[in-house]
């Protein structure tokens, strides 16, 4: 290794190579970066055209912030906004750290949101209903309906307290046992069981007038979603019907009979009832949209448990097409919708009529329920404001099979009867995009109460 130059005593000669010497290093380093970039944009390059996995963190195909375009406005911001406050405090220092002189004035150098929730402990006002003596007729005057919209009934639980308890119970599915945890935890309040149930059969009794109403208006609705599960009352089986709109939901308890159908519906229903293939559908003598859901499902299924037979497969894959064409089909005339479900109608018949009497062909049974049902499964054509599908009746009821398996059912009729009012009024409020909670406390705290 040379020995160190001493620059201060070197000559110009001495100089001038050091400074060769040294240009010379820059440029066998700028030959080496320009090597390692090039390498880089490679490996860059071939990771991108793989998709960039085993990398984490980048994105070959995203926009360089360098390329000069102009980034897409959205329609509309996503950043989280501030909520309003509902208490300012001012944070300021009394005087400087230095000379200890006292400050005043100042201004806000920034904002810190904090969000927290209130010490609220339950409040129990002792309401004093005081009588009065007329001096003049000596008659007994008493306050008129001193706590109306306060209380519901001639029980101690305010409407808000009632209100909570309901709507902890069917809007968020928590159980009586949590609920009572959670009220003593929050609140200091504790409360039986048997209360927080009445508070909820108490809201089930105020609501039967819009229950009833639910059911009006499903009867008068274009088109409605029916559908059936299982629920169990003290043990016994029975089953839950649901009735949808899409703004309403309808529940109600009984056996799985065609009746139910008629009690629901009424006389003068004349909409479309959308449905699976379930028998008890079969009497209603309007008209019906089968479910094409339940239908395909079907045929995957017998496709699944004969995967060798080719001959199902090109038929399924065919029944398959005229549906997709049917979904496809638009068409502002109601007469060429017309046409245009018996056309869909008739190719789907001849897919299905040289199998239906085939002892042979393992998709015979689909064929035949397709022939029995064939006015049934393009009505969405001829009105293309009904569903092909049923599957909001499948969403109707999934919160009430979720309590099902949480629960296992209810015990008696009245908590049958409170489980299905208060299922069918947060399930519309909910589909409606109203809170479950405040429409409690408007339907408790109503005059008619």
């Amino acid at each position: 290794m040379s020995e160190p130059t001493d620059l201060a005593n070197a000559s110009r000669e001495s100089l001038l190579a050091v400074i060769a010497a040294q240009q010379e290093t820059l440029a066998e380093q700028a030959a080496t970066i320009a090597t390692l970039e090039q390498r880089v944009r490679e490996l860059e390059r071939r990771l991108g055209s793989s998709g960039g996995k085993g990398v984490p963190g980048l994105k070959p195909t995203q926009r360089s912030k360098a390329s000069g375009q102009a980034r897409k406005r959205r329609a509309r911001g996503y950043a989280r906004l501030r909520m309003a406050p509902t208490v300012i405090v001012r944070h300021a220092a009394d005087c400087c750290p230095d000379c200890g002189l006292r400050l005043a004035g100042g201004w806000v150098k920034r904002h810190r949101e904090v969000i927290e929730l209130p010490d609220a402990p339950v409040t129990v006002t002792d309401h004093q209903i005081v009588a009065r003596t007329c001096p003049r007729c000596r008659r007994l005057v008493l306050p008129a309906d001193p706590l109306a919209g306060v209380v519901a009934g001639k029980q101690r639980f305010g409407v808000r307290l009632v209100s909570l308890l309901a709507t902890l119970r069917e809007a968020h599915r928590v159980p009586v046992k949590q609920i009572q945890r959670l009220v003593a935890s929050l609140y200091d309040l504790p409360l039986s069981v048997g209360a927080i149930t009445a508070a909820a059969d108490r809201v089930a009794r105020v609501g039967q007038a819009a229950y009833r109403a639910i059911r009006d208006r499903i009867r008068g609705s274009p088109w409605v979603h029916a559908d059936e599960t299982g629920w169990r009352q003290n043990g016994v089986n029975g089953y839950v019907w649901s009735f949808s709109t899409p703004t309403d939901r309808y529940f109600l308890r009984r056996g799985r009979h065609k009746e139910v159908v008629d009690e629901v519906l009424g006389t003068d229903f004349s909409g479309v009832l959308c449905c699976d293939f379930y028998g008890a559908y079969h009497h209603y003598p309007g008209l019906k949209q089968r479910c094409w859901v339940h239908l395909l499902r079907d045929i995957h299924d017998l496709t699944v448990a004969y995967p060798d037979d080719r001959g199902l497969r090109r038929w399924a894959t065919r029944v398959r097409r005229v549906y997709d064409a049917a979904r496809r089909f638009r068409s502002a005339d109601p007469r060429v919708r017309a046409a245009a479900q018996q056309r869909f109608q008739q190719r789907l018949l001849t897919l299905c009529t040289p199998f239906a009497d085939d002892p042979s062909a393992v998709q015979a049974s689909l064929c035949r329920r397709i022939q029995r049902h064939s006015d049934e499964l393009f009505v969405f054509v001829a009105h293309p404001e009904v569903p092909s599908d049923n599957n909001a009746a499948e969403r109707s009821v999934r919160p009430l099979v979720t309590s099902r398996k949480v629960s296992g059912g209810t015990r008696s009729d009245q908590g049958t009867d409170t489980k299905m009012t208060l299922a069918s009024l947060v399930g519309t409020w909910q589909l409606r995009g109203l809170n479950p909670l405040d429409q409690c406390r408007q339907l408790l705290a109503s005059p008619h109460v």
